[in-house]
């Protein structure tokens, strides 16, 4: 089986290769690792970090603390815990590695860790020059990362090793009878830190006993945004008083569920954060939406942005931010693979609504039991639901109640994973 799962990472390769050519991703993940031992090597021996307080510079022979996310949303789910470490862990250097470039090309610059790069792909040379090179004296991985031969290493050489804010589902390959390589991976955890009783059980009929329940630090994370949120003031121009929803991290299907749904109400104004945001998407969503007042963020200013009923934000980094104005949420991707981020939005004290893939997201399936969200499926149902909002200002209050307690109350996971690990290290 490993052998068969290490030809599966070189025939990665070859799609990835094949695909940079014409795909701009495919070529950035290439361009991203070229050369990555060597620059890894230079980076790690001389840099001494990169913290605007002098006070806080790392000894560059200080032991690495090593997180590794997928991606961008894996980063936002890990970043509790890289901040809390970088504060109670002066002595330690901080290496964050990604394997999208969604993830490191928007995160590159981030101030919290000494050192930011790709993760080369998990061959098992690659993974014993990384682990050679950077000497972790812990690692951590968010979420859904499985990279065997990196695991299989860092388990050889006895570094704790850990994954956080786990959640498993029955239907994974880890718990079919035929699939010991996967089991087998996820025994090099040193500590699997789950979000829920149900990945909890899952992983103890396997046999595997060294998990805890932590739930999940994404929560922790969208409470520090709302708690140090900063104000907007061409989208306070924009709302002008009047009801808003945001509808964030959009799709074409979700964005044509939304032209269906009209907007000839005069007190409802609408923002759209799209998950692309290449000029032809742009275009796209303003022919879709045409009969109505559009205007783009790069071209708002206080003049015009006031009389616009749909406003198009056409940059990366705003949406968390733009929750604060809504009064209702719309959250993409429910239409095709799954929704995302839907905790952002809730952490405000707003309802929320997305299309009807959301089953793998236990957080939409609770807050839906609950009441602080709901699901549609066509724009009949979109209409219906938000028209009740608007209508009945009772109906959206208990809604936002629910939604603002679900978040407070799933607090607290990321102090819980750091007393662990730092308990374990002593």
């Amino acid at each position: 089986m490993t052998t068969l799962y290490n030809l599966s990472i070189y025939f990665y390769y070859i799609i990835i290769y094949a695909a940079s050519f014409f795909n701009k991703k495919a070529k950035l993940w290439l361009d991203g690792r070229k050369n990555i031992f060597e620059r890894l090597t230079l980076t790690l021996s001389k840099r001494e970090g990169n913290s605007e307080n002098k006070s806080e510079i790392r000894n560059p022979k200080s032991e690495i603390i090593w997180f590794h996310c997928a991606s961008l949303g894996e980063f936002e789910q890990g970043r509790p815990l890289i901040e809390k470490f970088r504060i109670q862990n002066l002595e330690f250097r901080i290496l964050v590695t990604f394997f999208s470039p969604s993830g490191y090309e928007i995160r590159k610059n981030y101030s919290g860790a000494d050192f930011i790069f790709y993760l080369p792909l998990d061959t098992p040379a690659n993974a014993k020059k990384f682990i050679k090179i950077v000497r972790p004296a812990l690692a951590i991985f968010i979420k859904y990362e499985f990279w065997y031969n990196y695991l299989n290493e860092l388990h050889k050489k006895n570094i704790p090793t850990y994954l956080v804010s786990a959640i498993f589902r029955e239907e994974q390959h880890f718990f079919k009878w035929y699939n010991s390589f996967g089991k087998n991976t996820l025994k090099n955890f040193s500590h699997i830190f789950v979000q829920n009783q149900k990945s909890f059980q899952l992983l103890e009929n396997i046999g595997i006993k060294n998990v805890t329940i932590s739930g999940d630090t994404r929560f922790d994370r969208v409470s520090e945004i709302v708690r140090n949120k900063k104000s907007i003031p061409l989208i306070e121009k924009f709302k002008d008083g009047k009801q808003l929803i945001v509808a964030g991290s959009t799709w074409e299907a979700d964005e044509q569920l939304i032209s269906d749904f009209g907007f000839s109400i005069s007190d409802l104004k609408l923002i759209i954060a799209p998950h692309e945001i290449s000029e032809s998407r742009i275009n796209s969503i303003t022919h879709q939406l045409n009969n109505s007042i559009i205007i783009k963020f790069s071209e708002a200013n206080e003049e015009n942005i006031k009389s616009a009923t749909i406003l198009i934000i056409d940059n990366i980094g705003m949406l968390s931010s733009l929750y604060q104005y809504a009064d209702i949420a719309y959250i993409g991707g429910g239409f095709g693979s799954g929704i995302h981020n839907i905790l952002e939005a809730t952490a405000y004290g707003i309802p929320v609504l997305f299309g009807p893939k959301y089953q793998k997201f236990n957080e939409a399936v609770e807050l839906i039991e609950r009441g602080g969200a709901f699901s549609i499926n066509n724009s009949e149902e979109l209409k219906s639901k938000i028209n009740l909002f608007l209508s009945d200002k009772f109906v959206i209050k208990i809604a936002s109640e629910i939604a603002k307690n679900f978040v407070s109350g799933n607090e607290g996971a990321t102090k819980k994973i750091i007393n662990f690990i730092t308990k374990n290290r002593h």
